[in-house]
């Protein structure tokens, strides 16, 4: 990773945003770029899965206000496209994704990497697993 100016974290469910939101605030630091926090929600659905809305924009908007970065959630009915717009506008060098255990036809970070401008890396985070206590 060289030159990168703008990073963004795509965040599915509130429980894991922070890990994905904590490293790509980890890379803006390394490269004193811009932090982008985006969640890109199905029209008709709630915004994060079955939790209540309202909380769960408050958590986001918290985290994404603890590591300084903007937050920007959106309903689009195709979310490939509209993340793919989003890296357009923004300039978006880097994005940060969450593990997808989906199989290879069906996996979105897969899909996106094809629709991407030249260029555009996609790290992803694994899951985190939980230590154990001894």
């Amino acid at each position: 990773m060289e030159n990168i100016q703008n990073i963004m974290v795509c965040v599915t469910q509130q429980k894991t945003c922070e890990r994905l939101i904590r490293r790509g605030a980890q890379i803006r630091d390394e490269y004193n770029g811009e932090l982008f926090v985006i969640h890109v929600a199905k029209e008709g659905y709630h915004f994060l899965g079955k939790s209540k809305d309202g909380d769960a924009l408050e958590y986001l908007f918290e985290q994404a206000k603890a590591y300084g970065a903007n937050l920007t959630v959106v309903r689009s009915n195709d979310v490939l496209e509209t993340l793919k717009k989003l890296t357009e506008k923004n300039n978006i060098d880097l994005i940060v994704v969450g593990e997808s255990y989906e199989k290879e036809e069906k996996n979105v970070v897969r899909k996106l990497e094809k629709k991407l401008p030249k260029g555009v890396e996609i790290e992803t985070v694994p899951v985190e697993q939980k230590e154990k206590v001894c």
